[in-house]
């Protein structure tokens, strides 16, 4: 089992103070083998936090990202799956499932995480999963105001993914947590025979 924690859209600090404090304590060093993160951390000092979590961290850039250094798209395999990683905001339209399964065949990966939207969404697709982790600070963004902070766990068990949701609602930050499963089929090549 591998522990995957998906999120992005933090807009620290310009958007929003920090991590909401729900998150914060079930966010601990230890827990977790990997941090995929959509981008638009914004400072330095998120990255920092980050990777104080969890040491194996992969980030894309998001529009209002300062490090430059950070790339477009990523790709990464953990256990049996193939993971694609871009912050969204260069997918036209915005959150459009034709044109993130149209990333996710040309990065060939069986997960594709993305954001920029700022709305949680995951869908069973072609095949394969497309997640979009949602806001984890619940910052807003141009397509809307009214955001819930979400982050996603991704649990990687062999050929099978859970995907757990969790998010905070209403004014008194109950926290809601949704799981999805998903089994990739095993491929079989079958050998050439001259």
């Amino acid at each position: 089992m591998v522990l995957v924690l998906a999120l992005g859209d933090l807009h620290i600090p310009h958007r929003a103070a920090d991590l909401p404090t729900k998150f914060k304590s079930m966010l601990v060093p230890g827990k977790i083998q990997h941090i995929i993160c959509t981008g638009n951390l914004c400072i330095k000092e998120v990255h920092d936090y980050l990777k104080s979590l969890c040491p194996d961290l992969h980030i894309t850039r998001g529009e209002c990202d300062e490090d430059a250094r950070y790339p477009e798209t990523k790709t990464l395999t953990i256990g049996q799956f193939k993971l694609g990683l871009c912050h969204g905001h260069l997918v036209v339209p915005w959150g459009d499932l034709d044109s993130l399964a149209m990333l996710q065949r040309q990065l060939d990966v069986d997960i594709l995480v993305t954001g920029h939207t700022h709305q949680f969404k995951a869908y069973k697709h072609e095949g394969g999963v497309v997640i979009n982790p949602g806001s984890a600070t619940g910052a807003y963004s141009s397509i809307t105001y009214d955001v819930n902070p979400s982050f996603v766990l991704i649990d990687i068990d062999g050929l099978r993914v859970v995907v757990y949701v969790y998010e905070l609602r209403g004014c008194l930050d109950r926290l809601k947590v949704d799981k999805i499963d998903f089994k990739k089929t095993a491929t079989v090549q079958t050998p050439l025979r001259f």
